[in-house]
């Protein structure tokens, strides 16, 4: 029984999002020719528009584009004359008697593209490709860089994996936790770039989606990993205010004066109950969804529970010392206790190498100064935070700051 076209493309649109991984990884697992697979799957999903609007879409999509990914790849291998073609051929016929899950699929597709062998630019654009089935034009629109350079970066990647013999494999117990951190450094650098990127005017909402897609992946498939579900849940927590932080003039809208109510409610009480599951195993990314949960679960900025993220950032500071980290709390300290608490906080990190040039310092300083009512100090540092700001955004709002308290005479300003 046919199909009508536009159900037809709806459920093709739907398979492509969630199955092109799976697709891709069978044909790796069993010809070991990155190349041949991104053809054979790509012919796969070509094949499906005029199969399922002839035939109706199948009950189980899947498995219909991995069967004929995988029979385009033993044809193109039988043909193939040489002894290294046949034996290609012999050893993929054999792997195609041990068929795998698609989640295992996915997962060795994951931990092989973000292998540490591999440069970070290589790994992020490898994963958006392989794993998400992204264009090169899309991976190149999300980080503003040309598509040549995108290509280049999977080319690079997939001959080092040949070259240096990366095992297409999901790592032994052994090593899994060490590559784990690996592969969630991977996922949250690509979130972070969407929600805040360091080049370009605005956040990247597709990317930082893509982003949560992975980690729910990553953490669906290996389920015995909290820190898998700790990720999850941040990037939950976070995503969830992507429609309250950009005005309508795309001028950054800072936590505490953001529409709250524009908050995507369903994801945050997801992102809650992963954290609240992950934070017994005391990792970095459960204890800062942990922080994001408090931000989440205040009805008000004025209601936040200040005095639980010091708590949350100091075990967070127990597991590794970090700047950053230090910064942050800086600011919940200033909160719980007070602008000068703030102030000296941030004082003391000033000699901090690592935080040099970071635009978060001077704002952090510059809005301590504005709450104990130094109006002229506040404003000439956030001036300084605006020159080194990573985005537009981020730089507009800081002028318009340091604009309103240009206008104001000293000792005036509202704590």
């Amino acid at each position: 029984m046919s199909t009508g076209p536009a159900e037809v493309r709806a459920a093709l649109a739907e398979a492509y999002r969630g199955e092109w991984g799976a697709v891709f990884g069978t044909i790796v697992r069993l010809t070991g020719d990155w190349e041949l697979a991104e053809d054979c799957a790509q012919e796969a999903f070509a094949r499906a528009l005029p199969a399922w609007e002839r035939e109706g879409v199948p009950q189980k999509p899947g498995a219909w584009l991995v069967t004929a990914a995988r029979h385009r790849a033993i044809d193109v291998l039988r043909r193939g004359t040489t002894e290294r073609g046949k034996l290609a051929e012999a050893a993929a016929l054999k792997a195609d008697r041990e068929p795998q899950p698609p989640g295992d699929e996915r997962l060795r597709l994951v931990f092989t593209c973000c292998h540490p062998a591999l440069p970070l630019e290589s790994r992020v654009a490898l994963t958006l490709r392989a794993v998400s089935g992204l264009t090169t034009r899309e991976i190149a629109r999300a980080f503003l860089v040309g598509e040549d350079t995108v290509s280049q970066r999977i080319l690079r990647a997939k001959r080092k994996i040949a070259a240096a013999g990366i095992p297409y494999r999901v790592p032994p117990p052994g090593a899994r936790a060490e590559r784990l951190d690996g592969v969630l450094a991977v996922i949250y650098l690509m979130f972070t770039e969407g929600y805040a990127p360091s080049d370009g005017n605005t956040q990247r909402d597709s990317l930082a989606a893509e982003a949560v897609r992975l980690a729910r992946l990553v953490a669906t498939e290996a389920p015995d990993e909290p820190e898998a579900r700790g990720l999850l849940a941040l990037l939950l927590l976070q995503h969830s205010r992507r429609a309250a932080r950009l005005d309508a003039d795309g001028r950054l809208v800072t936590l505490d004066r953001q529409d709250r109510t524009r908050w995507d409610h369903a994801l945050i009480a997801e992102g809650v109950a992963l954290a609240r599951e992950a934070v017994g195993a005391g990792g970095p990314y459960a204890f800062q969804a942990a922080i994001a949960a408090q931000h989440a679960l205040a009805p008000t900025a004025a209601a936040t529970d200040w005095a639980a993220i010091v708590t949350w950032y100091d075990r967070l500071l127990d597991l590794r010392a970090n700047p950053v980290v230090e910064l942050n709390r800086a600011v919940a300290e200033g909160m719980h206790k007070g602008p000068q608490a703030q102030l000296d906080a941030v004082d003391a990190l000033g000699t901090s190498k690592k935080l040099a040039g970071n635009h978060a310092v001077p704002a952090v300083r510059a809005d301590a100064l504005r709450r104990l009512g130094r109006a002229r100090e506040a404003a000439g540092v956030y001036r300084t935070a605006e020159a080194i700001a990573p985005n537009r955004a981020i730089a507009q709002e800081y002028a318009k700051q340091a604009a309103v308290l240009e206008q104001m005479d000293e000792g005036n300003v509202p704590l």
